[in-house]
């Protein structure tokens, strides 16, 4: 047989078509890194969830935002829709539940499926985009238009230039408040910035690739690198890591084995917190001999 007209392997498809592929791939990374970042700060205060509930409110807001186009007769950006309504859930989750007598975790656990109901509510009635729906609350997401990935990397370099720049701050009053206060510190200022910083990339993000692989970034990456025992510069180095290879590894897994995008990213950031597991397993095992 020529080989002239073999067919091409995937690989050579992908290197071939990889201008299409290079946005999405962009985006991913991008993404990727700055949530693997910003999910120590989530994983190591416990706002596991609040990440899952901001991430699902983004989802609600690109529902609205077509909604309103669709049946009153204005246009929002869907990606204005999705961080407004992340903005939003974020300060929400920032207020005090006591006041209403309530625990943080029932107000996450309302947020979260009241956003989750109310875009399908929404999405049932804007059938021609039930689409794009779907694929923001379960990633779904092959394509980046280079909107998405402008906004996306605008947000990433503004919030990761912030924090390397505050770093010492941020880090001091999330995990030593009540020293961070008898210092001086602007507490209540550095925890606004952590908290918006995580509703913007999780509002811009989930818009891009979508909501589950947004979590997985924003949660996953910072398990896997606590699995580690590293101090906490390098934690937060890793996390990034690990958030970039999920970001870029996913897509390409999805590529070339031809799964769905968002659930590929999702399951390599999971398989990576289990390869975390067994180098922290082997660690261990080779003290103890050593011992």
């Amino acid at each position: 047989m020529d080989p002239m007209l073999a067919e091409p392997s995937q690989w050579q498809q992908f290197v071939e078509g990889f201008e299409l592929f290079r946005d999405p791939l962009l985006c991913a990374l991008m993404a990727g890194g700055v949530l693997g970042f910003l999910s120590v700060y989530v994983v190591l205060r416990r706002m596991v969830f609040v990440s899952a509930a901001v991430a699902q409110s983004a989802g609600l807001g690109v529902a609205l935002a077509f909604y309103a186009g669709i049946h009153l007769g204005f246009e929002v950006e869907p990606v204005i829709g999705a961080t407004a309504l992340a903005l939003l859930a974020t300060m929400l989750l920032m207020m005090d539940p006591t006041r209403l007598r309530l625990t943080r975790e029932s107000l996450l656990g309302m947020a979260y499926a009241l956003s989750g109901g109310a875009a399908i509510l929404v999405g049932d009635r804007i059938a021609q985009e039930s689409h794009d729906i779907q694929g923001i609350l379960f990633g779904t997401a092959v394509l980046v238009t280079p909107e998405q990935l402008r906004t996306v990397a605008v947000a990433g370099v503004a919030v990761m230039a912030l924090h390397l720049w505050w770093y010492r701050g941020i880090t001091f009053a999330s995990f030593d408040r009540i020293g961070a206060l008898v210092q001086g510190l602007p507490v209540r200022l550095l925890d606004g910035v952590l908290m918006v910083s995580i509703g913007v990339m999780v509002g811009v993000c989930a818009r891009a690739l979508g909501a589950l692989p947004v979590f997985a970034f924003s949660t996953l990456s910072a398990i896997a690198a606590l699995m580690l025992d590293l101090r906490l510069p390098w934690t937060f180095v890793v996390a990034t890591l690990v958030g970039i290879v999920s970001g870029v590894g996913g897509y390409m897994f999805a590529y070339f084995f031809d799964f769905p995008v968002g659930g590929s990213q999702t399951v390599v950031a999971a398989l990576l917190v289990g390869v975390a597991m067994g180098a922290r397993a082997l660690i261990q095992l080779v003290q103890r001999k050593a011992s």
